[in-house]
C-alpha cells in the first residue's frame, strides 16, 4: 500500500469505519433474508416471480457471498475507504435492480431498499461520491424500467413512479449526508471536549492530591465516594471509597449528621486519636446530581502555627522598637533615680522616688517579658531528669522569692525524662507557680506541684493553689497578653507560659478549680532518655 493511500485512510475517524462496518452487518442481513426468501419459500410466499427463479436464486446468493466478503474484512483491513464503500453501493444497486427487475419493476417495492442502501451511503460516504451513488442508482432504475418498457410489459406511468423514485434518491443521499457532516462535527467537538475534560480532571486531581487540607466526597446518606490522600494522612487510615462516613471516623459522621440536621451552622473542632490531630470540617453542598457534599478537613495545628508565625513576626518587630524606645529611657530614669537617692531628702521625696523606682522596675520586666518570648522559637529541647530538676529549681524559687519552703509542696513520682527545652521549662514554671503564689494563701502546701507519667509517651505537670479560684467569667482571658488582676503583674507572665509551651510540643491549660486554680503542662517524654 502506498503512502497516499495511507495519508487518504488517516482522514476517516473511528466512527466512519465502525459506521461502515454496520451498514455491512445490514447489507448481510438483507441478503440472507432474499437468499431464503429465493430459494425456501414456496412460489405463492415469494416476492419474486415464478419465471425468473432461476435468476433470483443466483443472484441473492452472489449478493449473500459478496456482503460476507465485505463483513469479514473491516475487522482488520481498514484501507481504502471510499473504494470499498463505492463497491458496496455498485453491488446493491445491480443486485436491488435485478431482483426488481425480477420482481415485476417498481411494484415489487425494491425500490425502497435502494433508498435504505442510499441513505447508509450517505450516512458513511463523503461529498460528492453521495451524489454519484444517487445518479448511478437512478440510471440502474430508469434503465430497468426501459427495458421493461420495450419489452411491453410497463405501463407509460410507471416511468413517473421512477422519476420521482430518483428525486427520492437524490434527496436522501443529500439529507443523509447533511446529517452525516452535523454528526461528525458534533463528534469532533465532543472529542475536542473530552480532551479538554480530560486534561482538566488531571489538572484538578493533581491539586486535588497537592491541597493541604483533606477533602471528602460525602453522599446525602453519609457514604464516602472519594477522598484524596491528604485526607487519609489527617484521618490516619486508609479506607477505599465507597465506605460509611463513620468508618473513617466517628467524631466526623456525628458532626456530618448535625450539619445535616440543621442542628449547627459550624462544626466544632474534634480530636482524631488515629492521627493525634485536631481537626476542623467544613460542609458544601454541591449541585451534582447526587447531591453530594464536599467536606473540608483543616488541620487546627496548621492555623494556629500559621497564626502563631504572623504573631511572632509581628512580635519580633515590636520588641525590636521595645527595646530602642523604652530600655534606653528606663536606663535613664533609673540613673537619675539612684542619684536623687543619694542627696538628702524629705519624707515626701523618698515616698516619690519609691514609686519611680518600682514602677521603671514594672516596666523592665514587662520589657523582659515581651523581649522573652520574642526569642520563643529558639527552642533546644533536650532530655530533662524531671526529679532534680523540680528540686532545683523550687529551692531557687523559694530563695529568690522569699518563700518558706514549705509552702510549695512538691508531689514528683518515678516519671521518666522531659522533653522541653532547659530555660523555657524554667521560666515557665517560675511564671505559672509565681501567679499560683500570688493568689494563694501562703499557707503549709498552699502550692502544690505534681508531676505524672498518664502514659507512656507523655507526661503531666499539675500546679494547684489553695486561693479562690478563677472565676467563670474570666477563664477565657487568663492567658491574653496584659491580662492580670494583680495590681503589680504585668499581664505576659501565663501568655508567655502558653506561647513557651506550644514552641516545645508543650499544652499549657487551666483545668477546673479546685478549689484554688488548678493549671496543667502536658508534653512529650523522652524517648531513650537521652535525646529528643
Amino acid at each position: 500500500m502506498t503512502e497516499s493511500a495511507v495519508g487518504a485512510d488517516a482522514q476517516f475517524s473511528e466512527t466512519q469505519w465502525r459506521s461502515l462496518r454496520y451498514l455491512n452487518l445490514y447489507r448481510f442481513l438483507l441478503a440472507s433474508l432474499l437468499f431464503l426468501a429465493s430459494a425456501g419459500l414456496s412460489s405463492d410466499f415469494s416476492p419474486f416471480l415464478y419465471e425468473y427463479s432461476r435468476l433470483h436464486v443466483s443472484v441473492t446468493a452472489f449478493y449473500l457471498l459478496a456482503t460476507v466478503l465485505a463483513v469479514m474484512p473491516l475487522h482488520r483491513w481498514r484501507t481504502l475507504f471510499n473504494l470499498q464503500l463505492s463497491l458496496h453501493v455498485a453491488v446493491d444497486i445491480v443486485v436491488l435492480t435485478i431482483l426488481m427487475y425480477a420482481s415485476g419493476g417498481l411494484r415489487s417495492g425494491f425500490g425502497v431498499l435502494l433508498l435504505v442502501s442510499l441513505a447508509g451511503a450517505g450516512l458513511v460516504g463523503q461529498g460528492r461520491l453521495v451524489l454519484s451513488y444517487a445518479a448511478l442508482a437512478t440510471l440502474a432504475v430508469l434503465g430497468a424500467e426501459t427495458y421493461l418498457a420495450l419489452g411491453g410489459e410497463i405501463e407509460p406511468h410507471q416511468f413517473v413512479q421512477a422519476g420521482l423514485l430518483s428525486a427520492g434518491f437524490f434527496a436522501m443521499a443529500i439529507s443523509a449526508r447533511l446529517l452525516a457532516k452535523r454528526v461528525l462535527a458534533n463528534e469532533e467537538l465532543a472529542r475536542q471536549r473530552g480532551v479538554a475534560l480530560a486534561n482538566q480532571t488531571l489538572v484538578n486531581q493533581r491539586v486535588i492530591e497537592e491541597m493541604q487540607d483533606g477533602v471528602l466526597v460525602v453522599s446525602q446518606e453519609g457514604i464516602v465516594r472519594q477522598h484524596n490522600p491528604r485526607a487519609e494522612s489527617m484521618l490516619g487510615l486508609r479506607e477505599a471509597a465507597d465506605a460509611p462516613l463513620a468508618d473513617y471516623s466517628a467524631a466526623l459522621a456525628t458532626r456530618f449528621a448535625e450539619w445535616r440536621s440543621g442542628a449547627v451552622g459550624e462544626l466544632e473542632p474534634f480530636r482524631v486519636d488515629a492521627s493525634g490531630l485536631t481537626l476542623r470540617a467544613r460542609c458544601v453542598p454541591t449541585e451534582s446530581s447526587e447531591r453530594d457534599v464536599l467536606v473540608f478537613l483543616e488541620d487546627m495545628g496548621r492555623v494556629h502555627e500559621r497564626a502563631r508565625q504572623l504573631k511572632l513576626a509581628a512580635l519580633g518587630r515590636l520588641t525590636a522598637n521595645i527595646a530602642h524606645e523604652i530600655r534606653n529611657p528606663l536606663s535613664a530614669i533609673s540613673h537619675a533615680g539612684e542619684l536623687l537617692a543619694e542627696e538628702r531628702r524629705e519624707e515626701t521625696q523618698d515616698r516619690l522616688l519609691r514609686i519611680v523606682n518600682d514602677n521603671t522596675q514594672r516596666l523592665e520586666r514587662i520589657v523582659r517579658d515581651v523581649l522573652e518570648l520574642g526569642r520563643r522559637d529558639r527552642v533546644h529541647r533536650e532530655a530533662i531528669e524531671p526529679q532534680a530538676f523540680l528540686s532545683s529549681f523550687l529551692e531557687e524559687f523559694c530563695s529568690k522569692e522569699r518563700v518558706d519552703p514549705m509552702v510549695v509542696n512538691s508531689a514528683r513520682s518515678n516519671c521518666p525524662p522531659l522533653c522541653f527545652d532547659r530555660s523555657h521549662l524554667h521560666q515557665v514554671l517560675w511564671n505559672v507557680i509565681g501567679n499560683a503564689l500570688r493568689h494563694s494563701r501562703r499557707d503549709r502546701d498552699s502550692v502544690v506541684v505534681e508531676l505524672i507519667s498518664p502514659d507512656a509517651a507523655h507526661f503531666e505537670l499539675h500546679i494547684r493553689d489553695d486561693g479562690e479560684g478563677v472565676p467563670a467569667a474570666l477563664r477565657e482571658q487568663v492567658f491574653e497578653p496584659f491580662f492580670t488582676t494583680h495590681s503589680r503583674g504585668t499581664g505576659l507572665g501565663l501568655y508567655i507560659a502558653r506561647e513557651l509551651c506550644e514552641a516545645n510540643g508543650a499544652r499549657l491549660e487551666l483545668v477546673d478549680n479546685s478549689p484554688g486554680a488548678h493549671f496543667r503542662i502536658r508534653g512529650d517524654l523522652s524517648g531513650d532518655g537521652k535525646s529528643c
